[in-house]
């Protein structure tokens, strides 16, 4: 696309989109599929920008073997648009697999197949999007002390450049939490590096990994280690006595449901919280039963046969990790003795998690015209648009970031095709061209309801 210098007076777009992962590939698609139908001066001018030179999602944990927790029917489109084209199911036929993948009979694809997916979807939008572009703040356009338009600034090889839009859609992903005090090194590794950094280890070489985590992605991760290297020990750290199993029965489930979503961000805070409590088990800290009884069966034949390569460490906890000449020490203590055990290891890996990147953290200046609630979260609408003050009539939406406003899907898939479709209802129903009296009405609304 046109690069517009800082000084000059860019075009205008409808919605410019930062960040292009499944989320904001969504996003374009929805955009796109409207476009195709309607065209014209009704048609959305939208246009992303991602700082990966390509698209990727989550490489580093595309273990082979690994796969999805989720339907492959709540892929980017199915649950908005059944018809698309887009689909996974459409995906499969364009690669000869679709009988293949119906003989399987399976609901839950391997994860790097459904990874391929996106990557082909993301391809088929492609003149949506800028890779290799970052976006590096965004500025309010104010006239007559009203801010109608936000300029984002991008940094790319060929420098900065200035981009106009009405509405933008942050759709920037997770970021990996490790420890206090504990930086990534080549030795001590987040789960979100396990393919790239094993790639550098001699598969003869390691004697011993820890892997500290309770998680699907610990578990993965120790099945995947152990399997990898077959002369090394594996040691899995974690606080319970043992793996928990995810909660994914039908009734479970419908916490992930559209109409849940609506459910939670009307319900009080006190039912938000008890809520999360009552369904945290379907997705957080816990581990497939197959993958469960998977590494217990291993554990137990290692014993039977006196070759115990596969060693849990429950009820305990990492309390120091230092690296050597030789490689890392951790240190683990019993959370029931208090006793302290050195593990002298090649490499540590903290399947610790994830936490939502700051929705607000590129907006500058623009953030402060952003509404808080008592707690200091982000206000955002049902709608997902962050609640601001009067002034600012432009929308800012946020795909992620929300769990404590639309709940526990706020950074997974299974509604992600659903929210995009509200979200470009939203955008269509403000009135795209102009600040209409209704988006005047909705920016001014900070005291409503569903700004708290």
């Amino acid at each position: 696309m046109a690069q517009v210098r800082p000084g000059e007076a860019p075009a205008v777009h409808d919605l410019i989109g930062i960040g292009f992962g499944p989320s904001n590939v969504a996003m374009a698609i929805a955009v796109s599929e409207h476009n195709s139908r309607v065209g014209g001066q009704e048609a959305v001018s939208a246009h992303f920008f991602e700082q990966q030179p390509r698209f990727g999602w989550h490489r580093g944990m595309l273990i082979d073997d690994a796969t999805m927790q989720v339907s492959f029917l709540k892929d980017l489109v199915t649950l908005r648009n059944p018809a698309s084209e887009f689909s996974f199911l459409c995906y499969l036929k364009s690669k000869g697999r679709l009988i293949d993948f119906i003989n399987h009979k399976n609901l839950f694809p391997l994860r790097v197949e459904f990874h391929d997916y996106f990557e082909w979807a993301a391809g088929k939008v492609d003149g949506m999007v800028s890779y290799g572009h970052e976006v590096v703040g965004v500025t309010p356009v104010v006239r007559d002390a009203v801010v109608e338009h936000l300029d984002v600034t991008v940094r790319s090889g060929e420098g900065l450049a200035l981009h106009r839009a009405r509405n933008v859609v942050i759709g920037t992903g997770l970021r990996p939490v490790m420890p206090d005090g504990v930086e990534r090194t080549d030795r001590v590794w987040h789960n979100c590096d396990l393919l790239t950094k094993v790639e550098g280890l001699d598969a003869a070489a390691p004697s011993r990994f820890v892997v500290v985590g309770a998680g699907q992605s610990a578990a993965e991760n120790v099945a995947y280690l152990h399997r990898r290297f077959p002369k090394a020990e594996v040691c899995a750290v974690f606080s319970r006595y043992g793996y928990s199993p995810a909660d994914d029965s039908g009734f479970a489930n419908r916490i992930f449901d559209p109409d849940a979503v609506g459910e939670f961000f009307a319900a009080p805070e006190d039912v938000k919280r008890r809520l999360m409590d009552y369904h945290g088990n379907t997705n957080y800290s816990v581990v497939d039963i197959d993958l469960i009884d998977d590494l217990y069966r291993q554990m137990y034949q290692e014993k039977v046969l006196g070759t115990e390569r596969l060693r849990f460490l429950n009820v305990s906890r990492l309390t120091g990790v230092r690296e050597t000449p030789a490689g890392v020490r951790a240190t683990v203590q019993s959370l029931v003795t208090g006793e302290e055990t050195p593990l002298d290891a090649d490499v540590v890996v903290f399947a610790t998690g994830y936490r939502p990147a700051d929705p607000l953290g590129l907006l500058g200046e623009a953030a402060e015209r952003c509404l808080r609630d008592d707690e200091g979260r982000v206000r955002v609408r049902r709608d997902y648009r962050v609640a601001t003050d009067p002034a600012l009539r432009c929308g800012i939406y946020v795909q992620g970031g929300t769990e404590h406003t639309h709940g526990i899907t706020s950074s997974l898939l299974s509604n992600t095709a659903v929210r995009v479709g509200e979200i470009l209802d939203s955008l269509l129903g403000r009135g795209l061209k102009s600040g209409s009296d209704e988006a005047r009405s909705l920016a001014g609304d900070a005291g409503s309801a569903a700004a708290r």
